[in-house]
Order: C-alpha cells, then structure tokens, then sequence
C-alpha cells in the first residue's frame, strides 16, 4: 500500500489498514492531539498500522520529533472512538488525529520534550492552515472523550500551541489551597452554571445541577487541557473563573 503526502513537511510514511473515506463527504474541522500509551514510538506505529488493532490516527510524532504519517488526510482514521464534540458523535469523520508519543500516566508520564513539541507546533500549523481548522477546534483527546480517556494530559504545553495561534487558550486563575470546592453529590447553581457553560463550549454534559460522575470526569477533561495546575474533577473558584475566561474569549472569537 501506498498513498500520496498531504503535507510538505518531511516525514516517514507508514500506511495504517484501518482507513476509509470520511463519511458523508465531510471535510476535517477539528485536530485531535493524544499521546501513544505506549513503551516506544516504533512499537505505536506498528500498532496503529495493524488491522487487527481496531484504531489507527494521521500523524505519529516520536520523541525527537520525527513525523510518521499513517493515513492520509482526505481519509478517516480511527484515532477518536467514542467521542462528542458539539453534538457530533462522528468525530473520526470530522477530524485529524495526532498521537504524540509519550508512555503516559500508567507508565510515569515523562514530560514532552522540545524537539517533539517543536514538531507537534509545526504539524499542526500546517493541518490548520491548509484545511482552516480554527483555533478553537485544536482539542485534545480528553476533550472530546472525557468518560474514556486523559491524553495528553496536564504535562502538554497548550500554551506554547496557543502562542503559535494553535489553541485557544485563556489564563487560568491561580488555585487556592483553602478551596477545595464542590464535588461528586454536590448540587446547585454553581453547578448548573458550570455545566451549561462547559456544555456551550463543546463538552458533552448535561445541565442537571448536580455533580455526578459524568460532570466530574468532563471537569477532570477541562482542567486537564485548561486548568492543569490541579485535575481533580471538583468545582472550585479557580476552575469557575477560567471557564468564564474560556467562554468570553470564545464569544469575543465568535463576534469576530
């Protein structure tokens, strides 16, 4: 198998089995970004190329920062699974899928190191570009699967994408330690506010009132990508007033 480069930045090209064309003729709008999971890259991209693996993604980024693309981009790759983004459920269809490799949580979690973030920057620049993905739209794949999946997880440098115009990005307001904030069981207001804001964004959560277990793996997903100085899934202030910022800094986009 073979098939033509979409980018023209250098890379290696290792075809994946698991492809096929976007459904419903769609045109990718969102850029996933997750991390491998896995001892090595080389092991992730044999993986991902086996049929008998059931998942495959576009890009494969190494520690170095050497690209491997897997699947072209006019394809769909099976990179999402189950997953929701602003009530679409096909999100496969919808978007391109980087996996950046990095052994992850159950496997010490390393930091990402610069020539591997260097060329996440520069891949991703070059997906936006081309196919006008906005900014907004740059997620990771805890956003989009939050009762599923943590990568990449609090070490990803999503200000460093931000500055790039990869991202949106907003300060978050500094934790306190004599704030615990509300958690699973809890209800009210707060809650209800932060819930119909994290649904306004793109969050699949529903505006009950009540902390359940779903709201607080989405909260967990949230600060993850937004809030990474604590991921605990609870509402406190800090987690309250960076959402506010994401929502205003998304309706000043949307206004423009």
């Amino acid at each position: 198998m073979s098939f033509p480069s979409d980018t023209p930045l250098s890379h290696d090209i290792h075809p994946a089995e698991n492809r096929e064309a976007r459904r419903g003729g769609v045109k990718p709008s969102l850029l996933i970004l997750h991390y491998t999971g896995m001892s090595t890259a080389a092991k992730a991209i044999d993986w991902l190329g086996r049929a008998e693996s059931g998942v495959s993604c576009h890009y494969v980024i190494d520690e170095a920062g050497r690209i491997t693309q897997l699947v072209p981009e006019e394809q769909r790759a099976w990179h999402a699974g189950v997953s929701y983004w602003r009530g679409e459920t096909d999100i496969n269809s919808h978007s391109i899928g980087i996996e950046i490799h990095n052994p992850g949580h159950e496997h010490g979690y390393p930091d990402f190191p610069p020539d591997q973030m260097a060329a996440v920057v520069a891949l991703s620049k070059d997906i936006v570009r081309r196919h006008r993905i906005a900014p907004e739209n740059v997620l990771a794949h805890s956003d989009v699967a939050p009762g599923r999946k943590i990568d990449p997880g609090e070490k990803f440098d999503w200000l460093l994408l931000a500055k790039e115009g990869l991202g949106l990005w907003v300060r978050p307001s500094p934790v306190r330690a004599d704030d615990p904030g509300l958690g699973l069981g809890d209800s009210g207001s707060r809650i209800a506010r932060m819930q119909e804001r994290l649904a306004s964004y793109g969050y699949d959560v529903e505006a009950t009132g009540t902390l359940d277990a779903a709201t607080e793996k989405v909260l967990r997903a949230f600060q993850l990508h937004f809030r990474p100085r604590r991921v605990d899934g609870r509402l406190d202030r800090s987690t309250e007033v960076t959402l506010e910022r994401l929502i205003e800094a998304s309706g000043k986009r949307t206004a423009a």
